[in-house]
């Protein structure tokens, strides 16, 4: 069974990992360990950040996501963005996301602040693109444009 959880300071290393593997596996980034382990404990120190989410089985961590706010004027509410998702190799196609992304999905539907949910994928992703199609989301709607200094 599936269990889901806000995660704590004493999850920053399970996390770091995970955002380690998951950009190297995903977009072939090796990511600078001291930024991203700085990122991290920022944001599990200041959950207005964004909170992190860890799905455990049998009292092991097997995934995470992070949900960051965005306030949209045109809904007068909250657009929660999915971000930072990573599932360990071995529990992938067990469900793992489809509990993550529920127990988001609930915690949406329960705020009235809330409207909705956003996640941006890597388009060389494409497992997990058939795998939020499945779960009801589109991604045929906007196409996102960045710039990153």
């Amino acid at each position: 069974m599936i269990r889901v959880r806000q995660a704590g300071p004493e999850d920053a290393e399970t996390i770091i990992a995970f955002q380690m593997a998951m950009a190297k596996e995903v977009e072939q980034i090796d990511l600078d360990r001291a930024t991203l382990a700085a990122g991290v404990r920022a944001g599990l120190a200041d959950p207005s950040l964004g909170p992190y989410w860890l799905a455990e089985i049998d009292g092991a961590v097997v995934g995470c996501l992070q949900t960051t706010p965005e306030w949209s004027d045109w809904r007068n509410g909250t657009v929660w963005w999915i971000q930072s998702v990573y599932v360990r190799p071995d529990r992938r196609g067990r469900g793992v996301f489809r509990g993550l992304f529920a127990h988001v999905r609930a915690r949406v539907e329960a705020d009235d602040a809330a409207r909705g949910l956003r996640l941006y994928v890597d388009t060389r992703n494409t497992r997990a693109r058939r795998l939020y199609e499945k779960l009801g989301l589109d991604g045929d709607h906007y196409r996102m444009y960045e710039w990153l200094k």
